[in-house]
């Protein structure tokens, strides 16, 4: 992810700075869109972390993912950012490609934005080229998923095998009280 001095001050990413704010709002928006109807009010209307924490936190870790990817010169913080949004996808019941289909939203967002604009100067490939960018965070954002989604599935095999142990610590204690009287008849 090191860049040269010519990449850093690029145009296309001055450009893309100067409107981070909307930018980083419509994102928002798109990955707002992938829930249910309801879910996309609430989130979209309430902006205090307090009442509306997860809606807070995709708000907060979109902007951090954005900032990241503009200045694409730390792989580890990129995916330190990418993995608040990853990790609050994984424990809903989306479907791999559902869950990590917010990284792609990016493109769309700033196609809307920047592409009829760079098109009409000539720049589109710039715009094309940043978007490798996008496809390369999609792979962080893989195994950040597959990290998490991991660690989901071995907390809920722990929770059965300790549901399962207390079955059978009730079991045994039911079953050792009753064999305590039956022997104390006999």
């Amino acid at each position: 992810m090191a860049r040269t001095e010519d990449q850093r001050r690029s145009p296309l990413s001055d450009l893309l700075a100067s409107r981070r704010e909307p930018l980083a709002e419509r994102w928002t928006e798109l990955i707002f869109g992938t829930y249910p109807e309801e879910t996309q009010k609430v989130w979209a209307s309430n902006r205090d972390r307090f009442t509306n924490p997860v809606g807070e936190a995709v708000r907060q870790a979109s902007r951090e993912v954005l900032d990241r990817l503009l200045a694409w010169d730390d792989a580890e913080a990129l995916c330190r950012a990418l993995e608040r949004l990853v990790k609050i996808r994984a424990v809903q019941d989306f479907a791999p490609s559902v869950a990590l289909s917010f990284v792609f939203l990016l493109k769309k967002a700033l196609r809307e934005a920047f592409a009829g604009e760079l098109d009409a100067e000539g720049r589109l490939a710039e715009l094309l080229a940043f978007e490798t960018r996008i496809d390369n965070m999609a792979l962080l954002a893989f195994d950040v998923y597959f990290e998490s989604r991991r660690q989901v599935f071995e907390m809920r095999v722990k929770e059965v095998k300790r549901a399962h142990a207390n079955i059978v610590r009730l079991a045994n204690k039911t079953h050792g009280d009753s064999s305590a009287e039956e022997a104390g008849k006999a």
